[in-house]
């Protein structure tokens, strides 16, 4: 847990100028792992906000993105908030339970899931976004899509703040121009399970990529259940901590998902607990934001972690 005065190899990552991400990546990978650890010997430093339209997020401690789905086949909650009205009060729940930002999704990423057309798309998204952005004008909002139109017609049309992209490849440039985060995720089956490598040197190209077009604020989302098996998406959580070395705010999003439910022989409708049990283990390898179904649980997760590490 070394200071910035603290760490001798400090120095190399602590220019006025950051280091390309390809550099960290190099450093990560030719430093020998006998003898110590990694981890503590890059002495990462991450980011601690968010510019979120000019207003600051703090991150200093993590917070609570709430999945809201306007979708009828979602694996946990499909159906549950799929009229105006209903996903409106899903939201003042969510907000009054304590969640920073809320997730908008109109077209189901689960395993097996059968994509619905841009157009069908848009109307669900478009019901949800307005009918939360006039219900709660200044709450903030994240629309999670894979389509780069879509997420630049939701920017434009209802200021919102955030772009939750789970494909990870096309939504740099649009990004850019929208001037809003970028959630970057990794969709990929795993190589090295043991440091991450591959995954931290697919984070790196696109993180330059994205700062090379302007991109000031991105997030990193590690991928759980996407292109992963069970035992790949447990490699990640248990290695989580090496993402650091990238040096961006880290999103996790296990809730209720089947690396749960499947080893417990349980259904997602039962899969609370263990979610909490991984919150919480992501929390101590440095996850920043956790996105949930469950915000009061959530909340309260980061409250006890929180309490644990201010002692």
């Amino acid at each position: 847990r070394s200071g910035r005065s603290g760490c001798p190899h400090r120095a190399s990552l602590n220019a006025r100028t950051a280091p390309p991400a390809a550099i960290k990546v190099l450093l990560f990978i030719f430093i020998p792992f006998a003898h110590f650890d990694k981890k503590q010997y890059l002495c990462p430093v991450m980011r601690k906000t968010l510019n979120i339209k000019g207003k600051i997020v703090s991150l200093d401690k993590p917070i609570v993105m709430a999945i809201l789905n306007m979708t009828p086949d979602s694996f946990y909650d499909g159906g549950a908030t799929y009229t105006a009205q209903a996903i409106v009060n899903a939201a003042k729940q969510a907000l009054e339970a304590g969640a920073t930002i809320l997730d908008i999704g109109g077209c189901s990423t689960r395993p097996n899931s059968v994509a619905v057309s841009a157009e069908e798309e848009w109307q669900r998204l478009d019901t949800a976004l307005g009918a939360i952005r006039y219900a709660f004008p200044d709450a903030i909002l994240s629309v999670d899509t894979f389509r780069s139109a879509l997420a630049q017609r939701a920017v434009e049309a209802y200021g919102v703040q955030i772009i939750n992209d789970v494909q990870g490849e096309d939504g740099g440039l649009l990004t850019a121009n929208c001037n809003v985060p970028y959630v970057l995720t990794h969709n990929q089956p795993l190589a090295d399970k043991y440091t991450l490598t591959d995954m931290i040197t697919f984070f790196a190209k696109r993180i330059d990529a994205l700062q090379a077009k302007g991109v000031k604020d991105i997030i990193l989302d590690p991928g759980f259940g996407f292109g992963k098996t069970v035992e790949e998406n447990y490699a990640v959580l248990r290695n989580l901590a090496y993402l650091q070395v990238l040096e961006l705010p880290i999103l996790v999003g296990v809730s209720r998902k089947s690396m749960i439910y499947k080893p417990l022989g349980i259904t997602p409708q039962e899969a609370l607990n263990g979610t909490t049990a991984l919150h919480m283990l992501a929390l101590q390898g440095g996850a920043k934001i956790l996105r949930v179904h469950d915000v009061k649980a959530a909340v309260e997760t980061i409250k006890l972690y929180n309490l644990c590490h201010s002692m």
